[in-house]
């Protein structure tokens, strides 16, 4: 079965920067889109950015310029650099794919999150 793992967040000081990992695994499958998504602590999930598995990418407007997304296909992994770290941007983060197995079909599956810590 299909099974998405993030890795990457930890503790980071306002200004700083983390990779987080979003790894997709379960025997045969396509990957069609990867997103990745936001929950802070009392308030609702927010999207953060968007790739297909041909490179194509989106961002939410306030996080354009200081987040970038990418994918390995090869490695069926996607990434997400972030820069600049504020407070603000101190969450639980998500990977959300749409992935087709020959079982399911396409399906979208969410990985259980990465926390990310901004001390000012």
């Amino acid at each position: 079965q299909v099974q998405l793992v993030e890795s990457g967040g930890g503790l980071v000081q306002a200004g700083g920067s983390l990779r987080l990992s979003c790894v997709v695994s379960g025997g045969m499958l396509r990957i069609n889109v990867v997103n990745w998504y936001r929950q802070a602590p009392g308030k609702q999930r927010e999207s953060v950015a968007t790739i297909t598995n041909r490179g194509a990418a989106n961002y939410a407007d306030a996080l354009k310029g200081r987040f970038s997304i990418s994918i390995d296909n090869g490695k069926n992994t996607a990434y997400l650099q972030m820069n600049n770290l504020e407070p603000e941007d101190a969450a639980i983060y998500s990977c959300n794919a749409n992935v087709w197995t020959p079982a399911r079909g396409s399906q979208n599956y969410w990985g259980q999150g990465t926390w990310v810590t901004v001390s000012s």
